[in-house]
């Protein structure tokens, strides 16, 4: 069932801009109410740690559900299918993996940072290493896709200019993230979260039932789009990469990454922190339907809008989310998803802002000044926010350059910057005998060979026709993203174990608590800036969390076996 689509962009009604406006006071209400509140930096950064499971999963969920995901998600499934629904299932096992394994050594050691915790299991310069190649990230990876992804949806679906959107998406993020601190990020992710899904889900209904419903979506594209299980040749979703490199990235990014844990790190108790998790995995589950099938359902109605390449592939993916929304959505519900992406796009701008204000902060400034006031590191945390903005600022006549592959491009830098770190932290709280000098070691390797990886990649596809000829260079391009992060991770963990077997190992004393070998030893620190600890999990907590995690295990294999 193809249809004609004839609309360039959508001009908003009064009801839309109504719509708008009103998501606009809510967002900056929430902000500010929380500015009059803050007081300490526990409050500031962490939100006075009394943040509850419902809007702790909201926040895991909105932080890193942004544009890209709208237009990459939606743009790989109209390329390729379900396939690359992967990451988020696999995001509901990590997460998972976060509440269970990793988050009771976090609050256990009371820090504020992932670099804290590094500095305190191994050493200083790994802490260092971290935060460093964290803030990088988050300005070079984060901030710029995110805002290329807004500047693309905006300018197809209602004809606004990508710069100057840009540029008001920032400052307004900015400003509520500056003066509430992460209470205002958490409770806006939460109203973000709401909106978000109800945009997104009432677009794929509309689009399934313009379709003529599931039937009718498979009898109109190849059936392999329903397959998710994919050859280990296959260049995007190779079935090797998902299940062994994949996790790599996921666990790098769901249980060690600033932006997310700093969430967990909330929470008022170990269960509420667990149950956070969790719920964030349930939703999790939702962007293969509200986000990738849509993808298909654009290919399926509007066949003639994209183009094909001699396998019968769609090369232009991305334009799937736009031309969905302009073609189907009537007025009044084009203002909520437009509502919609903008939450999606200030939630983990937000979250961005926010925690590299925190490393910033608690990393750097706090250690060059120990004795410096609560109301000073605030008031620092709020211009470090503001640096990030500007530099977001910076960012936009860049962001065009950007791989129009957009969520492929997003992974495969972070397939680059995690496997290192994840070795560092799994080997770190698994085997006490891994000591600093073989952590930073297992980083540099870490960061040698993904910085060569990325540089003779731009050199080949800058090559305007003369492509890398060396075996060993052309073996290092060619090799999947996922299959790499595999390779990084072996290389990087046999560094990290051999030089710690040759260096002297760490002082049983310095691991109390931080290895599982360790975990009852008693634990002799002084905290960065409090020593108010979350209550441990309850025994009623407990069950919950318990039920709820075999229910959301059960739900993804379940939906594994099914599109099998």
């Amino acid at each position: 069932m193809v249809e004609a689509a004839h609309v360039t962009h959508k001009t908003l009604a009064g009801i839309d801009l109504a719509i708008i406006g009103v998501y606009f006071a809510v967002i900056f209400a929430i902000g500010f109410y929380f500015a009059r509140k803050e007081r300490t930096s526990t409050e500031y950064f962490l939100a006075g740690r009394d943040v509850g499971w419902f809007a702790i999963g909201a926040s895991l969920f909105v932080s890193n559900i942004s544009t890209e995901h709208f237009i990459g998600l939606a743009g790989s499934g109209a390329s390729s299918g379900l396939a690359v629904g992967h990451f988020e299932w696999l995001a509901c096992l990590m997460l998972l993996i976060l509440g269970w394994v990793f988050v009771p050594f976090y609050l256990r050691a009371n820090v504020f940072t992932m670099p804290e915790f590094l500095e305190r299991r191994f050493s200083r310069s790994c802490a260092v290493y971290l935060a460093s190649i964290s803030i990088l990230a988050y300005i070079f990876t984060k901030i710029s896709v995110h805002l290329y992804a807004a500047g693309i949806v905006l300018e197809r679906v209602v004809g606004w200019s990508p710069i100057t959107v840009a540029v008001i998406l920032v400052i307004a993020t900015g400003i509520y993230t500056m003066a509430g601190g992460l209470a205002a990020v958490i409770y806006t992710d939460l109203v973000q979260t709401l909106i978000l899904i109800a945009g997104a889900v009432v677009l794929t209904v509309i689009g399934l039932h313009r379709v003529g419903g599931m039937d009718s979506l498979r009898a109109a594209l190849p059936a392999n789009y329903f397959h998710m299980m994919k050859p280990s040749t296959d260049p995007d979703f190779p079935w090797t990469g998902i299940f062994f490199g994949a996790p790599i990235l996921g666990i790098w990014y769901w249980c060690t990454d600033q932006v997310i844990v700093q969430r967990v790190l909330s929470a008022k108790d170990e269960g509420h922190a667990k149950l956070g998790t969790i719920f964030a995995g349930f939703l999790k589950i939702l962007p293969v339907f509200m986000l990738v099938l849509p993808g298909l359902i654009a290919v399926a109605l509007y066949r003639d809008l994209f183009k094909f390449n001699a396998a019968g592939q769609v090369m232009n993916g991305d334009i799937a989310y736009p031309t969905m929304i302009i073609n189907l959505l009537p007025t009044g519900l084009v203002g909520l998803m437009i509502a919609a992406l903008l939450a999606a796009l200030m939630g983990a701008m937000s979250s961005v802002f926010n925690s590299a204000s925190t490393l910033v902060t608690l990393d750097f400034y706090k250690k060059i000044k120990p004795d410096a006031s609560e109301k000073s590191l605030v008031n620092f945390g709020r211009i470090m926010t503001g640096v990030m903005v500007l530099l977001g600022l910076l960012w936009v006549p860049f962001i065009h350059l950007i791989s129009s592959q957009l969520y492929i491009y997003l992974q495969s830098v972070q397939a680059y910057i995690s496997p290192p770190i994840a070795s560092c932290f799994i080997l770190g709280i698994l085997w006490p005998r891994m000591n600093s000098q073989g952590a930073i070691s297992s980083l540099l390797t870490g960061f040698v060979l993904g910085t060569v990886r990325f540089i003779v990649e731009i050199m080949d596809r800058l090559g305007a026709g003369h492509q890398i000829e060396s075996p060993i260079l052309r073996w290092l391009i060619d090799m999947n993203f996922l299959h790499y992060a595999i390779f990084m991770f072996v290389i990087c963990s046999a560094v990290l174990i051999g030089v710690s077997l040759v260096t002297p190992a760490p002082e049983r004393k310095k691991l109390a608590g931080l290895t599982f070998a360790t975990v009852n030893d008693k634990m002799d620190f002084t905290p960065v800036v409090s020593d108010h600890k979350p209550a441990a999990e309850t025994a009623f907590e407990h069950r919950i969390n318990v039920v709820a995690s075999l229910a959301l295990l059960a739900t993804v294999i379940g939906l594994w076996i099914h599109f099998a």
